[in-house]
């Protein structure tokens, strides 16, 4: 409480010395910047906070004792996107907070080692649901049509393989003559307007992609709007959405419903249709505790550039609201949480583990989802500047996020150490909106299957 009155404090005396100055602008200017500024603030309040250290650390005496790697410092290295080898990374590390000239042996690698032996990743989780809850509290977010479109995908990853994780993953193989290895499904909820990954989450492949988007449904609001794929066709999961207020659009696999089949034979371009609950529907519904009434949905038929159909089904039933011409480009917007996933693999190398059992694993996935997100927060206000460059361009522009990431490699350590990180992100936010590449819609290519890189602990990069 008293660290929000402080900031009023200061956002008024802002206000007073700009309306003087008559600069409405600049008061403009300092209000986007302190944003982000107290939500830095309201970060390192939490992460030194007693209760979030108790809640966090795996046993009862643990960072207790002055060290030369306290709790915050675990936190602040392990959100560094770490590629390098530990101790390089921590001769670095030490090097950006004591700002000598050349590295220094502070912490070996072992004794980082140990320390992380006693921090829960669910510290990240928190520190991610605290910043998306600052962002969609005070920021203007983009909304299509009022509502919030979150896709739910997942994707899979290749973990260090060793009896630990095989017994808490387990193991998996494409055939007989193929080394089996340890594959994890990581799903995601993601704002595909905003850049922001809602929910996160690294389970089991045993764990079906149905089921992790239940769990990333229980934090859904009345202005969502579901984005799925064919792979989520699901009565049980369209009532789940329906129960909280929410809406759903899902591309359908035609030849599985008789509606859609009926739909294209027809030559309309949508219509609306009850679908009814199946036996192993039933069953998941009543453990669920969801209804099994009658489900009115409508099916809309869409025309692609290939000369094929697709037909996609939605909860939203207005066609006044809603009208037929919307769902094309809707529907195609859930790419975007495609793309989140190329760059937290291929660009954030989210396969490039610091440690190899399953506790640093997770260490590493919900760090890296907070450092995207956070760079995906930092990066909002810059839109506005490049709306006013789109204006006389052929093309739309957006943010390059590889480039946005990569600046944010050690400049996090920065923003939570230093005093006046007001200097820090406007110099971030100037490197954001000097670094754009245009949008160019409807590209396609064919997809190309590569080996997959494998990252080793032996053989880590030197930068």
């Amino acid at each position: 409480m008293l660290y929000l009155l402080r900031i009023n404090q200061e956002i008024l005396l802002e206000e007073n010395k700009c309306q003087i100055k008559g600069n409405l602008k600049g008061l403009a200017r300092w209000l986007k910047t302190n944003l982000y500024a107290n939500l830095i603030n309201l970060l390192n309040n939490i992460i030194s906070s007693n209760q979030f250290i108790e809640r966090h650390r795996l046993q009862k005496n643990s960072f207790t004792r002055n060290r030369s790697l306290p709790f915050k410092s675990v936190i602040l290295f392990l959100i560094n996107l770490l590629k390098s080898s530990i101790q390089n990374e921590l001769d670095k590390f030490f090097k950006a907070i004591t700002t000598e000239d050349l590295p220094d042996r502070v912490v070996t690698g072992s004794a980082f080692t140990q320390a992380r032996k006693k921090l829960s990743h669910r510290a990240f989780i928190e520190m991610n649901k605290e910043q998306t809850k600052y962002f969609y509290d005070n920021v203007n977010y983009k909304r299509w049509n009022g509502l919030r479109l979150i896709a739910i995908d997942g994707s899979t990853l290749i973990l260090p393989k060793n009896d630990q994780t095989i017994k808490e993953f387990g193991e998996f193989s494409h055939s007989r003559k193929t080394t089996p290895v340890v594959l994890v499904r990581a799903s995601q909820a993601y704002d595909v307007l905003n850049k922001i990954a809602i929910d996160s989450i690294l389970s089991p492949l045993s764990v079906g992609e149905l089921d992790l988007a239940s769990e990333h449904i229980k934090f859904s609001e009345n202005n969502d709007l579901y984005l799925f794929d064919r792979g989520y066709n699901a009565f049980w999961l369209f009532t789940m959405i329906i129960s909280k207020g929410a809406n759903f659009c899902a591309r359908i696999n035609i030849r599985n419903w008789k509606g859609a089949r009926e739909l294209i034979a027809s030559g309309l371009r949508e219509k609306v249709i009850e679908i009814h609950p199946s036996p192993i529907a039933k069953t998941k519904c009543d453990k669920l505790n969801l209804s099994t009434q009658i489900v009115k949905i409508r099916l809309i038929s869409i025309d692609l550039e290939n000369g094929e159909k697709e037909v996609i089904a939605t909860s939203l039933l207005d066609e006044e609201k809603y009208p037929y011409e919307l769902f094309a480009d809707l529907y195609h917007k859930r790419w975007i949480i495609e793309e989140s996933f190329k760059l937290t693999k291929s660009r954030i190398e989210m396969e490039n583990f610091s440690g190899k059992l399953p506790e640093a694993i997770k260490q590493d996935f919900y760090a890296r989802i907070f450092t995207a997100n956070l760079t995906a927060i930092l990066s909002f206000t810059v839109n506005e500047q490049i709306k006013k460059i789109n204006k006389n361009k052929k093309y739309e522009y957006q943010i390059n996020k590889t480039q946005a990431v990569a600046k944010m490699k050690d400049s996090i350590v920065l923003l939570f150490i230093r005093r006046n990180i007001d200097k820090i992100i406007k110099a971030l936010q100037k490197h954001f909106s000097k670094n754009i590449v245009p949008i160019r819609p409807r590209r396609t290519f064919p997809r190309l299957f590569k080996s997959k890189k494998h990252y080793y602990m032996a053989y880590k990069p030197i930068s």
